[in-house]
């Protein structure tokens, strides 16, 4: 739904709100005219069911208000003395519209001073629950979200068990361009492993103010953007689905390249605009090697002495090790049952079909890919046959359909036309980031599948409050509450949070203790 089409649909509910609720309005000693002015209704109708005004706030935020408009209703209910569990229930089961049945056909009375206490045990845990639920979601949302780090596309930096916070606001946080959908769960329910939401309808995109770019180097979350296929499996149930922008599966890679850079890889590395490219100190660059050793030689050892990622067994003595660093490659040669050693890679000009675009025209590999162009707003780049395979999904999906336009190529020759309308060249729309991973021979990363548009971006990991390493089933207690970025060994804040702790609940205990005295 495009923005006139969503103030319509508020127009609307405007009106059904009048329609149902003028006269309550009048018996709780306001006007009718009040009840048919937009915002304005909502913040008289927290005065009359004895609500705070920023009540009005929650009722426009996508995911809460789906709490807060039923809250709303049976505070309405309860406010004319409609108490009952018949009436709640009702309240809820015809989403509000009980409350017309009440304005035309009761005579109630408004209840003013009406305790706002639940009545039993139940309702204040139902209560205690809900607003729980509001606060986490809005967190959540706007705040900082919880994220899990599944492959070792980052080892060395962020490992395969890591649970991280990630910040919403640094980039600016974006609001749910979903709406309907259930609070804080991804794409899909846990245990019942259904879908979390209806695709339609759908907000346009939106993203608060954030206080700082995406800076080279930055590790960033965000929705996969080739997720948005209905070739997508997902929910282990063998059917298809197409998944919103703000639905794709969460991703997390390095930005490499940033809009307007030209990236190129060479032999693995990464050079930007010609200059190889310098990551931070904590960062790990990993490649794979075949390494061949003596038949008396357990690989198995290799592997885990050298803080191996990947293995894979080829016969003959000889095993492909993944996300090795210099580091460990270093003490990997110099190990007597170690026959040789020679790096995993593709050679230049060597077309791999997996990797993107896709076309021979363009034959890189993993390790030789480039140059490339990332688009930057308001860049404007010439479309021929030979450039369209880099840009034609930035122009039809990223630049189209997801932003509410009707984009389509089509080639007549060798004359590119955009809807029709010849296209010699385009101006961006929107800012592309390049993402990969630092285990560069076991990352699906951009240059699988293109760039990364800015509406895609989710966060920034800043906290890792958690470390589970699963292989050896143990926690990693010196990663824990330790910092993403930053330079040098990552430092533990454990014992500090362990501190704030107790000395809260001292806090808290003494103040209590002390009150009870006064008493």
């Amino acid at each position: 739904m495009s923005w006139t089409e969503w103030f319509v649909f508020f127009i609307i509910v405007q009106v059904i709100h009048f329609a149902g609720t003028w006269k309550l309005y009048q018996i709780a000693g306001r006007k009718a005219w009040e009840a048919g002015v937009p915002v304005y209704n909502a913040v008289v109708l927290m005065k009359i069911i004895n609500r705070p005004w920023w009540w009005t706030i929650l009722l426009f935020v996508p995911i809460v208000n789906l709490i807060m408009f039923p809250v709303v209703w049976v505070e309405t209910l309860r406010s004319f003395g409609r108490n009952s569990t018949t009436d709640t229930i009702l309240g809820l089961v015809t989403f509000g519209l009980y409350i017309y049945y009440i304005n035309y056909t009761q005579k109630v009375t408004h209840i003013s001073d009406r305790s706002l206490k639940p009545r039993t045990s139940t309702g204040e845990w139902v209560s205690s629950i809900l607003f729980a639920v509001v606060a986490a979601t809005i967190v959540h949302t706007y705040v900082m979200q919880p994220f899990t780090i599944p492959t070792s596309s980052l080892e060395k930096t962020l490992l395969v068990g890591d649970f991280l916070f990630v910040s919403k606001f640094h980039y600016g946080a974006r609001t749910p361009m979903t709406p309907i959908a259930f609070p804080m769960v991804h794409d899909t329910i846990p245990v019942i492993h259904t879908k979390s939401y209806l695709s339609e309808p759908q907000i346009p995109y939106f993203r608060l103010p954030g206080f700082q770019d995406i800076k080279r180097n930055d590790i960033v979350v965000f929705n996969w953007p080739v997720d948005t296929v209905n070739a997508f499996q997902q929910y282990g149930d063998g059917k298809y689905y197409y998944k919103p922008i703000d639905k794709k599966s969460n991703y997390v890679k390095r930005c490499v390249g940033l809009p307007g850079d030209s990236l190129e890889v060479r032999d693995g590395y990464v050079f930007i605009n010609g200059n190889q490219n310098e990551l931070p100190d904590r960062a790990k660059l990993q490649f794979s090697y075949d390494v061949q050793v003596n038949s008396q030689l357990n690989p198995e050892m290799l592997y885990n002495r050298y803080d191996i990622t990947d293995r894979y067994g080829f016969g003959n003595n000889t095993y492909r090790f993944g996300g090795i660093s210099d580091e460990s490659l270093k003490m990997l040669k110099n190990n007597p049952n170690v026959v040789n050693v020679s790096r995993f890679r593709g050679e230049k000009d060597e077309w791999d079909q997996g990797i993107f675009p896709n076309n021979p025209n363009y034959p890189w590999n993993n390790d030789f890919f480039g140059p490339l162009y990332i688009p930057k707003k308001g860049a404007t780049v010439a479309i021929t046959p030979e450039t369209l395979p880099l840009y034609r999904r930035v122009i039809e999906v990223y630049e189209g359909s997801e932003l509410g336009i009707n984009n389509k190529i089509t080639q007549n020759g060798n004359q590119v036309l955009l809807n029709g309308n010849p296209l010699t060249n385009y101006t961006f729309k929107m800012n592309y980031y390049w993402m990969m991973g630092d285990n560069r021979n076991n990352s699906e990363d951009a240059r699988t599948w293109g760039f990364v548009p800015f509406n895609h971006v989710v966060g920034k990991p800043v906290f890792v409050w958690m470390s589970w390493d699963g292989v050896n089933k143990k926690v990693r207690w010196e990663r824990l509450f330790t910092t993403v970025g930053g330079s040098g060994k990552p430092v533990s804040y454990l014992m500090y949070f362990v501190i704030a702790v107790i000395g809260w609940f001292a806090f808290d205990f003494y103040r209590k203790r002390k009150k009870g005295a006064k008493k």
